[in-house]
């Protein structure tokens, strides 16, 4: 027998737990800043006070506590893809269970740091598109600003009538040995992070909420409520602006987070096809009219934003938008044309350039960087190759290939050599920058997946912090980051390359401030708008195919398991009714055609029709599947991502993935396999139930909720009809009484059987269930109901009175115009003739009610009526 491992959670001594932390936890490795002890043998003072709030449940509950913050990435949805994949699974958010912690005094030097940076910065854009006296006396030179890319020449002179050019900057810090803190790079163009550091923030203080309070962290809301009121005091729209954010997509590595922002700060979530250009006005197009847009905060790259004067290739942008901007009519935050600020170039120049523009000098300093453009920082950068990063001076571009960033440490003498190569052929191309060690913040183990290895492990860290715009010439430091955590033994940290993250928790020395004791007064109303919230064309298709495909799969899914039921029960089902569920498991693609039947195959290991079921129940080859159709109802939920509850969201995730697990099981225990089908379908009925529950009480009646509930009822009516007229067209009707197989099953698939047995017992007449399946406007699965509430859906839509429908409420089949006498009677011939020419009516115009949708409300270029609100 094995011995059993030394659990590392137990000490040999009984030691509080901060004296514990010290002993555990290794210290950060030689030449890195150690945040947990900064050299002592003791922990610092905010890591202690840390620490002894753990005290009562010591490390052993962490363990719990990083399930839980897996658990709560997992069901809140939280992604990050490096490149994202249609069909492909999506990467979960990572992020370490310990906070980065940041003193008062250290935070101090970061915010007065990047505040000035923040000003520099946009002081130099103004003049880059402005008089670019920086250009003209030398303090920049020419090529770093003309070859890059993103200068873009159609924004120079523009007219930004004293509005910032600049909303958002995020700046990239590394903490040096000693620890002080310098920058290595800086974003303007489309910084991301803002969503991620607030739903870390979400998550970490949730695991350590008496530690955030007792600790006095600083807190994020007031600068996101700054940054919006900043934005909008700048539009002549005023407090009543429209903000939009505009995304390139749901397959955008940071697109949850694009998602994430738009929800929490209220704004449009759109992308460039939401948009067009009148008269040199951004508009929104939505289901009813074209609707101004005030403020853009972009997520877009500025190589993509027009194609008019931008790439001519680029299908994510908005032609004419440039011209929009110049005309001021609308306000990008940030402009389009900073992205030249990017380059690691321009840092060597900043510090004179802020003697220059701002008569301080430069406060926060960055790395020492060479530009080989200049020959003499050529000659001082090729010696400290070893020592340093180099660099890319431009992005990738149409004509210009760039390269990953490396570390001549890393590099053998053979590869440094090939690099001088390089960079004296092409010396404007490559930026040379020191590269320091990062300094090292500690990170939680999870003791379940580690033997033999430290619980606390120190890893090397980068600091993103955000300066945001709060007033016309004021910026504000977001009082917390974006910490990203390289991999194990990593020198870089990159998320694309595998890294983590951690909240950033910057102490205040300030209290909270506590309330007064105030007499109290009646709050008095203020005025306010109501605006609406605006559904775009797209987001109305992507809402009407999330309730088609939400009501498909709970149909096939219902199809599937009667079929599994059938064939598995007691009685052996008949000839016609084995016939006709083998026809619908054809036609809705649950089985691909050429399956043999099962009939006359009572061996299970020769029922060729269930295995080739029950195999493709999450297969998307040659079927569509039931795992097929629960997919495409992610993947058009995942295109409206913002209009959805976290608990949406989750439910949708938790049902395929439990469905892709429970399918596997059976396909692989052949012995149990209908068993356990029947228990994926059960479980995934549930599921849908719970979705289908959220889609009814927790989403607001607006026009995309409405043309939602219409997807599902087109989506139920043809199905409905589809079976029944199939019943009646294969004879499982003609008489019930001697063969109820074909009765009760369609009971079973228009989910009716109680409320039939409740109305008439145990008859089989044909009356009673054409009574309950068609013409009953009081039974939700009904025919009559169904084609009821469509009715109300659309006329709700187009925004008419019930008693005076619009023509395409009345193109819907009334049932109350059929009598039950006729549609139960059959003609001289012995069909169903009336009850089948009924049934095609409806399916018919359930089939152009679904085309006029599309042509109405999906594909607005061709509508001449699309009007402009102004």
């Amino acid at each position: 027998m094995d011995s059993p491992q030394a659990n590392p959670l137990k000490s040999s001594a009984n030691l509080p737990l901060v004296d514990e932390i010290a002993r555990l936890a290794p210290k950060a490795k030689e030449g890195h800043f150690d945040e947990l002890r900064a050299g002592s043998s003791n922990l610092l003072p905010h890591w202690k006070t840390f620490f002894e709030q753990l005290e009562q449940f010591g490390l052993s509950d962490l363990d719990q506590r990083t399930i839980e913050l897996h658990r709560q990435i997992q069901d809140n949805g939280i992604t990050y893809n490096v490149y994202a994949d249609e069909f492909g699974p999506q990467r979960p958010w990572s992020v370490d269970l310990f906070p980065l912690i940041i003193s008062p005094e250290s935070w101090q030097e970061i915010e007065s740091g990047v505040l000035q940076r923040a000003k520099l910065l946009e002081g130099i854009v103004k003049d880059v598109y402005g008089p670019q006296t920086l250009l003209k006396e030398g303090f920049i030179p020419p090529a770093l600003i003309y070859g890059h890319p993103g200068y873009l020449r159609a924004m120079y002179g523009a007219n930004f009538h004293e509005r910032k050019h600049l909303h958002i900057i995020a700046f990239d810090l590394a903490r040096a040995p000693d620890g002080k803190w310098s920058v290595l790079s800086q974003r303007t163009q489309a910084p991301s992070g803002l969503g991620y550091l607030l739903e870390n923030r979400n998550l970490i203080s949730r695991q350590f909420p008496k530690a955030y309070e007792q600790m006095h962290i600083a807190h994020l809301a007031n600068a996101y409520r700054d940054l919006i009121d900043t934005l909008k005091l700048e539009s002549p729209a005023g407090a009543n602006a429209h903000i939009a954010l505009l995304t390139p997509g749901p397959y955008n590595e940071t697109y949850f987070e694009h998602a994430y922002l738009a929800r929490h700060l209220g704004l449009t979530l759109v992308e460039g096809g939401d948009l067009t250009v009148r008269d040199q006005r951004v508009y929104l197009k939505t289901v009813r009219s074209l609707e101004p847009v005030d403020i853009l905060l972009k997520r877009l790259d500025d190589e993509f934003l027009d194609p008019l004067e931008l790439r001519s290739d680029s299908t994510l942008g908005v032609p004419g938008l440039l011209q929009a901007i110049r005309t001021g009519n609308v306000i990008l935050a940030n402009a389009p044309g900073s992205a030249f600020l990017e380059s690691p170039a321009l840092l060597g120049f900043l510090p004179a350039i802020s003697e220059h523009l701002l008569g301080e000098q430069i406060q926060l300093p960055a790395m020492d960087t060479w530009w080989c453009g200049e020959r003499a920082a050529l000659e001082a950068a090729i010696p400290n190759l070893s020592r340093s990063a180099i660099k890319p001076t431009y992005p990738n571009s149409i004509g210009r290939q760039s390269y990953d960033s490396v570390l001549g440490g890393e590099l053998a003498q053979a590869q440094l050599d090939e690099w001088v190569g390089k960079i004296t052929r092409q010396p404007d191309e490559h930026t040379v920058q020191t590269y320091i060690p990062l300094a090292q913040m500690p990170t939680w183990l999870n003791a379940f997946n580690v033997n033999d290895a430290s619980l606390i492990e120190p890893r090397s860290y980068m600091l993103r912090v955000f300066a945001l715009s709060n007033g016309k010439n004021s910026w504000q430091v977001l009082p917390g980051g974006l910490a990203r955590i390289a991999g194990n033994n990593s020198g870089i940290a990159s998320m694309q390359r595998g890294g983590s993250s951690a909240d950033v928790w910057v102490q205040s020395n300030q209290m909270p401030p506590q309330e007064e004791s105030q007499p109290q007064q009646a709050l008095q109303p203020k005025e306010f708008s109501i605006r609406k919230r605006m559904v775009t064309s797209r987001a109305a298709e992507n809402l009407y195919w999330f309730g088609r495909y939400t009501e498909r799969s709970e149909n096939i899914l219902r199809l599937a398991k009667l079929y599994l039921e059938s064939i598995n029960s007691e009685y052996t089902p008949s000839r016609s009714l084995w016939t006709w569920l083998e026809h619908l498991c054809h036609q809705y693609g649950l089985v691909p055609d050429g399956v043999p039947s099962n009939f006359d195959q009572s061996d299970i290991r020769h029922r060729i029709f269930e295995r080739t079921l029950i195999n493709s129940l999450n297969t998307s080859k040659d079927t569509t599947s039931v795992g097929f159709n629960l997919n495409a109802m992610k993947r058009t939920a995942s295109n409206i991502r913002e209009r959805l509850s976290t608990e949406q969201w989750s439910t949708i995730n938790h049902c395929i993935d439990s469905f892709e697990k429970d399918c596997h099981k059976a396909s692989t225990f052949h012995d149990y396999s209908s068993s356990l089908a029947l228990d994926a379908l059960k479980q995934a009925s549930s599921s849908l139930a719970a979705i289908t529950g959220a889609q009814t009480d927790r989403m607001t009646r607006d026009d995309g909720w409405q043309l939602l509930s219409i997807g599902r009822h087109i989506e139920r009516l043809s199905f409905f009809t589809t079976v029944l007229d199939s019943a009646i067209k294969m004879g499982l009707l003609f008489n019930p009484n001697t063969d109820s197989s074909g009765y009760t099953a369609l009971l079973n698939l228009f989910d009716s059987t109680i409320t039939f047995h409740a109305q008439h017992q145990q008859s089989r007449e044909i009356a009673p269930l054409v009574s309950l399946l068609v013409l009953d406007d009081e039974n939700p699965r009904s025919l009559a109901w169904v084609s009821k509430s469509l009715r109300a859906r659309l006329s709700k839509l187009a925004g008419t009175e019930r008693n005076h429908p619009d023509e395409l409420t009345r193109s819907v089949t009334n049932l109350q115009d059929f009598d039950l006498f006729k549609l139960s009677s059959v003609d001289e011939f012995g069909n169903f003739s009336e009850l089948r020419g009924c049934l095609q009516a409806v399916s018919q115009s359930a089939w152009n009610v679904s085309d006029e949708i599309s042509a109405r409300y999906f594909n607005l270029v061709h509508k001449n009526e699309y009007s402009v609100q102004l």
